[in-house]
Order: structure tokens, then C-alpha cells, then sequence
């Protein structure tokens, strides 16, 4: 239920906002039309070809991927950036 000056629906569209942020945010990372790595710039251990065929541009094996994306969601600041004042 809303109270105040927002819809029924503003918690909704608030989590369909950050998805969506997130999702364009994805997008804007990759690197279109690069080319794959051969070996992860991290590690050193071959890129399988199978990655980059699904990943065009992909410079990181899978396990120095998942490495970055635990400490990139952990350095996310989660805030409420519509500014409501029910947060």
C-alpha cells in the first residue's frame, strides 16, 4: 500500500527501474566487436572457445570473472535513486 504522494505501484516500478539500470549498465560493458582474449589477463589460463563465442570480447576466464563480479557487487552502493521519500 502507498502513503503519501506515491502510486500502489511504486515499489514495483522502482525494482523494475533498478533491473533495468542494471541490465543497461551490463550492456555498456561489454566490449562490442572486440576480440576475445586467447588467455585470461588475469590468470594466464586459456579462454575456452565455447566463452568466446557466447562473450565476443571477453578478456577474463570464468573463474577471474566470477572473482570480479563479487567484488564489483560488493562495491555496488544499493540507495534509492528516485529519491522517494519512503526509503
Amino acid at each position: 500500500m502507498a502513503s503519501g504522494w506515491a502510486s500502489d505501484d511504486a515499489v514495483n516500478q522502482q525494482i523494475e527501474s533498478t533491473i533495468a539500470d542494471a541490465i543497461e549498465n551490463a550492456r555498456r560493458q561489454l566490449k562490442q566487436g572486440a576480440q576475445s582474449a586467447d588467455f585470461c589477463i588475469e590468470c594466464g589460463d586459456p579462454i575456452p572457445k565455447a566463452r568466446k563465442l557466447a562473450l565476443p570480447g571477453v578478456q577474463y576466464c570464468l573463474n577471474c570473472q566470477q572473482e570480479l563480479d563479487k567484488k564489483s557487487a560488493k562495491a555496488a552502493i544499493l540507495y534509492n535513486r528516485r529519491g522517494s521519500k519512503d526509503s
